[in-house]
């Protein structure tokens, strides 16, 4: 496994784990320092991360503005690093830029790798 796939698989089990500063980190890492053909859907899945961050912190709005802005980040995918990023799209949970009550974190699965 090379260290660009080893931080991205981090960055999802820290995501599935709840701990969406450290899956924020472990991406920002790989989109920072590696060059990457699908650099906008890593920098989605950080401002998705930051946005589950302030939504957990209670700063809704800054919750808000995140995910509007990952699914824009989104929007050119389909499956990427074994993610079917239609689905996620789909999710209620990602789906709703309202972020509400229903905010639970997103379980994210490979399906390749």
């Amino acid at each position: 496994m090379t260290k660009e796939d080893e931080l991205f698989n981090k960055g999802i089990i820290a995501f599935n784990n709840r701990q969406y500063y450290d899956a924020h980190e472990f991406w920002e890492d790989l989109w920072l320092n590696y060059k990457l053909e699908d650099a906008k859907f890593v920098q989605g899945l950080i401002q998705l991360a930051v946005s589950y961050f302030h939504f957990f912190n209670k700063n809704l709005n800054g919750a808000r503005s995140m995910m509007k802005k990952c699914l824009t980040k989104f929007e050119s995918y389909q499956r990427v690093r074994g993610v079917d990023v239609i689905s996620l799209k789909r999710l209620e949970k990602i789906s709703s830029v309202n972020v509400g009550k229903q905010a639970g974190g997103i379980a994210f699965w490979k399906t390749e790798n």
